[in-house]
């Protein structure tokens, strides 16, 4: 589970420079080169997650430093916030629909596949409703403590998902799309007002802060989104990093998806694969559907669709909306609504099962 607040301790800092962190950098790097070579759709991604997953679970002391996931978060906020400006808001109105589309497709997918993991999985019914959204791993874990659920079967049924999911779409996005992984070699990176990016991460932190106590989801990108656009909106500020940094980006979250399963064990994984292939089979039929649906009320992209009511990872599929630049603007607005429906829902579908208990 990924804690999103920013922490400067400095037992944090050091972690950096552990040998578990240093271990992940040894495998990743390596990991993404071949996979680059071998022309794999999101490289820098996929090999440092395959080979960090499988390292994981073989026993390898592996981690990912808080304070270096936390650090890549900024750079993806900043990266989506130069995609803000006055013409999106003026897009939001059309989005009411795409985010009512959104809510029943949490409902529908929480009553179904709940139901799937309850008959077919012996899930307890709880945690049939803790595995069965789509996403939210973090906030969902911590409702899942509270409830006294197995924390066990909810973590692994959405790591499963998880790595299903950012393993096919890019393959999905490749196949049927000429977007490549964004390289700009003609900007003048240089050529910035370089001050503008201080201020820039210095509002991200001040917003990050609020959000994080006024429980906003995924403060961390949240955060920096409204910081980024709010200075390039008022003309305050605006930086454009290198979109080299993109593979940094994919290379650091990749590997954190990996890194989620230096706790669990082989035996573990594989009592939930089958059932969690199934829900994740499901819920991705769901979220084709949806995505469809969309396409009634917004002229977007079926590709940006699709990433948007994919089920699950709002970090991880922010990224892939960067690098192959579909909208990540309105990927990472969706996904953020979905956190928000998600931690609205899931305590009422908890609510009314005690009542009919009762």
């Amino acid at each position: 589970m990924i804690n999103h607040k920013i922490t400067f301790h400095l037992n944090n800092t050091k972690k950096i420079f552990s040998i578990k962190f240093v271990s992940v950098l040894l495998i990743s790097i390596p990991s993404a080169i071949i996979a680059d070579y071998f022309n794999i759709p999101l490289a820098w991604f996929l090999g440092p997650m395959i080979i960090t997953s499988i390292a994981a679970l073989s026993g390898l002391k592996i981690m990912m430093p808080k304070i270096m996931l936390s650090f890549i978060l900024i750079i993806l906020g900043l990266h989506i916030g130069n995609y803000i400006d006055q013409s999106l808001f003026n897009q939001m109105v059309d989005w009411i629909w795409t985010s009512l589309i959104m809510l029943i497709y949490i409902i529908i997918c929480i009553l179904v596949v709940a139901k799937y993991l309850k008959k077919f999985a012996s899930y307890e019914e709880k945690a049939s409703i803790f595995s069965a959204a789509p996403g939210a791993l973090g906030p969902l874990m911590i409702l899942a403590e509270n409830e006294k659920t197995d924390l066990s079967q909810v973590a692994t049924s959405h790591l499963i998902r998880l790595i299903i999911i950012i393993t096919v779409i890019p393959f999905i996005i490749v196949n049927n799309t000429d977007n490549n992984v964004l390289l700009n070699d003609d900007f003048n990176y240089l050529a910035q007002n370089h001050l503008n990016l201080i201020l820039l991460i210095i509002a991200s932190l001040f917003f990050i802060f609020v959000f994080d106590k006024i429980r906003i989801p995924a403060a961390l990108l949240s955060g920096t989104l409204f910081a980024s656009g709010l200075l390039q909106i008022t003309d305050i500020a605006s930086y454009k990093l290198p979109d080299e940094t993109v593979n940094f980006c994919l290379l650091i979250l990749g590997a954190s998806v990996g890194c989620r399963f230096a706790e669990k064990t082989v035996k573990e994984i594989a009592n939930n694969s089958l059932h969690s292939i199934v829900a994740t089979t499901i819920l991705v039929i769901l979220g084709l559907v949806a995505a469809y649906v969309a396409t009634l009320f917004v002229e977007t992209n079926i590709l940006t669709l699709i990433l948007s009511f994919s089920p699950g990872g709002i970090y991880e599929v922010a990224v892939i909306a960067i690098a192959f630049d579909l909208d990540p603007d309105f990927v990472a607005f969706h996904h953020i609504i979905r956190l928000l429906f998600i931690l609205f829902t899931v305590p009422i579908f908890l609510r009314v099962l005690e009542k009919i208990k009762k």
